[in-house]
């Protein structure tokens, strides 16, 4: 489930994606208002905060397109100021076939910098699996979040973060799963630290407990920016990230990407682009890597009705496979 396996550092793309696993839905990931790190430099002078640990890699990867395959609809609409919902529909002949509803209820208050930062976020699919997200602003530094997962009937995720964003840096603790009959848990700490404008330094320190088993995984992160490129590491026991994200101009984006992983003995390098073409309406989203997966997405705008269409295609060369989506969303 995305936001257990979020935990970890370990490569996001290893079996991507040519994966039966189903799509993550918008929840699987941080909101943006969550992880966006602000301006890499202040006008007065003092060390920007440098955001969230899970926002490391963030500019790099929306650059790649997202798996599609088979036939999709989405349906968004919002009843009020504070209420959205949407509907969604997956027609696949690869993975199982299902119906989401999504729905979110909005917070305003004076520590949100977004004024639509969802507060409660609730999903529920054909299978009976739901997924409950609670994002909350205790104070102006403090933020807490609440996750819970459900797959049919059986609770899988149950997950409790805490994040503190000084003026320089950003502090964050997660508990998941803690169950005091089987004796497990797995406790998670995030810290990040400005050390100039445009260099953040800090690490990942994960610890699982168990009756058959003991362990933790440290992970070091690094990350130098200015305005126009980003540069991202990620090494530890478990493996190592890195990345590399340009914006060329207004229209394009490039990204890098080049992962490892010491369990899965595999490493993967990623390039992908994007190229927005506002004058058509039209983003491309392209992406290559080392496993010879070729893929692309095109998302058009459809003025003046309020719906976007999007069409894609992946190709594993070395699999001899092909998947195609179509997917529209309206609202």
């Amino acid at each position: 489930m995305g936001s257990v396996l979020a935990l970890s550092s370990g490569p996001g793309h290893q079996n991507w994606p040519f994966s039966t696993d189903r799509p993550p839905s918008r929840w699987d990931a941080h909101p943006a208002h969550w992880d966006s790190p602000p301006r890499w430099e202040r006008r007065d002078g003092r060390l920007p905060n440098p955001g969230s640990f899970h926002s490391l890699h963030r500019s790099c990867k929306d650059v790649f397109p997202q798996q599609i395959e088979g036939v999709k609809m989405i349906v968004n609409k919002t009843l009020s100021s504070f209420f959205k919902i949407s509907h969604a529909l997956h027609l696949s002949a690869v993975s199982p076939s299902y119906y989401r509803f999504h729905v979110e209820h909005l917070q305003s208050d004076d520590y949100s910098k977004d004024k639509d930062a969802p507060a409660l976020i609730g999903e529920m699919d054909s299978s009976g699996s739901l997924n409950a997200h609670a994002l909350l602003n205790l104070t102006e530094r403090v933020r807490a979040r609440t996750v819970f997962q459900t797959q049919q009937s059986q609770f899988v995720t149950w997950q409790f973060e805490t994040e503190y964003r000084g003026n320089d840096f950003t502090a964050a603790v997660t508990v998941a799963n803690p169950d005091v009959l089987r004796e497990s848990v797995i406790l998670v700490a995030h810290f990040l630290q400005s050390v100039t404008s445009g260099l953040v330094l800090g690490g990942e320190l994960v610890y699982h407990r168990g009756r058959a088993e003991e362990g933790g995984i440290l992970t070091l992160a690094g990350q130098y920016s200015r305005p126009n490129w980003v540069a991202t590491l990620n090494a530890g026991k478990g493996g190592a990230h890195a990345s590399y994200y340009h914006r060329a101009n207004k229209q394009i984006q490039i990204g890098v990407e080049f992962e490892a992983s010491t369990r899965t003995q595999e490493t993967t390098t990623s390039f992908g682009y994007q190229m927005e073409l506002p004058e058509a309406n039209m983003v491309f989203r392209g992406m290559i890597n080392s496993r010879c997966i070729i893929g692309g997405i095109l998302e058009k705008r459809l003025t003046p009705l309020p719906a976007t269409l999007i069409m894609g295609a992946f190709v594993n060369h070395r699999g001899d496979k092909l998947q195609v989506g179509l997917g529209i969303n309206v609202g």
